[in-house]
């Protein structure tokens, strides 16, 4: 089963954030879009061949983290979408931060179709 295909499951309550050796797996399982910042959460930029494409993606991200309730910061500007994630409740990472990065790496790749 594909990262993207796995169940968002929030942090229970008093979890700890992953360290590097635990989410070093799910990091490997995204696209190089994704890098992780300070141990603490996921950013990517998406590009786009102009402000239409980078809007719709961003839909398609607001969309997914609705149904989800695991939101995103996201930045829009002309061609190009960026994307800040991590779980608040423990402030910092958990898997399904990266299951959710995964998705948005699955919607941009349907996105060049």
């Amino acid at each position: 089963m594909s990262l993207a295909d796995e169940p968002v499951e929030h942090a229970a309550e008093g979890a700890d954030p992953l360290t590097a050796a635990e989410y070093a797996e799910y990091l490997d399982a995204l696209g190089p879009a994704w890098e992780v910042v300070d141990d603490h959460h996921l950013e990517a930029t998406y590009e786009f061949d102009d402000f239409a494409g980078a809007l719709a993606f961003t839909n398609e991200v607001g969309e997914l983290a609705e149904a989800e309730w695991h939101h995103p910061d996201i930045h829009l500007s002309w061609g190009e979408v960026g994307v800040e994630m991590w779980s608040h409740d423990i402030d910092g990472l958990h898997k399904s931060d990266f299951v959710m990065a995964a998705r948005m790496d699955r919607r941009y790749d349907a996105s060049d179709d």
